[in-house]
């Protein structure tokens, strides 16, 4: 079944209507501090999903889908009373390319986001050879730009991606280095129009093995990373999801560990966020259903069907929870 067919069927059957509000998450229950599958059967559909991020007024979302051939964005938009059906997101159509990874801006004017297009005066090359961040603007009727370059300051020959924005404009993102493959976070501050030089994040950041795909609160206080060749107790051998608290003098605490609902056992830490209301984190996890074994036994080619069909089949999933568990965490507590 191709991907477009199986998200009409998605949304003809589900119907998708919100609550009334744009805020409203795609209709979805919100969850406590017990993680949940974020909105099944629209987004979390069985597709390998992950990397999500919402508009400052919710009424956009923004997720990366993995279907082996395609590594693209896909988007919906809350318009006309209801949110609209999963599609690529216009700047992510040429198949050409990689996209992936997508952060919203804190006005909501433009996204920035992982490709593999080449950089300018470079000849396209398959699959990850290229990783850089790129760009595109919202247009005063809702449509997007075509990407660009946001500053040459921060692509560099190495590979560079997952980029998260704070409100002041700063930009964390992670850089792989071309020998060793180590990937660090970096930060750069917005200086008008364009960026100052990348800085290293400290070692009690970066000096804990391989970490990427940070997540940066809008208000610098706290980040959220992958972290693996880390010593974890609850998920050991996998990449798993540490916290780190940020005070007002810059000062970096200790990477926390996050339990064994979100660091999910035998699943490798993928990608994280926050949602603009401040009140729940996402994150990308794989997970097996128990329900999938007795579906798997049938034995049939629609029972395959509807196991490769449904979320927690073994690809990863987009779950949310309750920020309730971020503050938890927070040294004091």
């Amino acid at each position: 079944m191709s991907l477009l067919a199986l998200f009409s069927l998605v949304v003809a059957g589900q119907q998708v209507k919100t609550s009334g509000s744009s805020l409203s998450y795609l209709g979805q229950k919100p969850p406590g501090m017990t993680p949940e599958l974020f909105a099944p059967e629209i987004i979390a559909t069985g597709f390998y999903e992950r990397d999500i991020t919402i508009s400052p007024d919710g009424s956009e979302v923004f997720y990366g889908l993995l279907t082996g051939r395609h590594v693209t964005i896909l988007y919906t938009r809350f318009l006309n009373g209801r949110w609209t059906e999963p599609e690529i997101a216009p700047f992510a159509r040429n198949s050409q390319y990689f996209f992936l990874e997508p952060c919203f801006s804190a006005d909501g004017k433009a996204v920035y986001f992982l490709s593999t297009k080449p950089p300018a005066g470079k000849e396209p090359k398959p699959g990850w050879t290229y990783q850089n961040i790129w760009a595109s603007d919202k247009n005063e009727d809702g449509t997007w730009s075509e990407i660009y370059n946001p500053d040459t300051v921060l692509n560099r020959p190495n590979s560079q991606f997952y980029p998260s924005l704070t409100k002041t404009g700063t930009l964390y993102f992670t850089r792989s280095d071309e020998k060793t493959g180590r990937s660090e976070i970096l930060r750069a501050k917005k200086n008008g129009n364009s960026f100052g030089p990348p800085e290293l994040l400290p070692p009690v950041v970066n000096g804990n093995g391989n970490i990427y795909n940070a997540f940066i609160s809008p208000d610098e206080s706290f980040l959220i990373a992958c972290v693996e060749n880390k010593n974890n107790e609850i998920n050991p051998g996998y990449s798993n999801y540490y916290i780190f608290f940020r005070d007002n003098n810059d000062n970096w605490s200790e990477g926390i560990s996050f339990g064994p609902e979100i660091n999910i056992k035998e699943s490798n830490a993928i990608s994280a966020s926050v949602s603009p209301d401040g009140k729940y984190m996402f994150f990308s996890a794989k997970k097996t259903s128990d329900r999938m074994q007795e579906i798997s036994s049938r034995n049939t080619l629609s029972s395959l069907r509807e196991f490769l069909n449904s979320p927690q089949n073994g690809n990863y999933d987009i779950y949310w929870v309750s920020a309730g568990v971020i503050d938890a965490l927070r040294p004091g507590k």
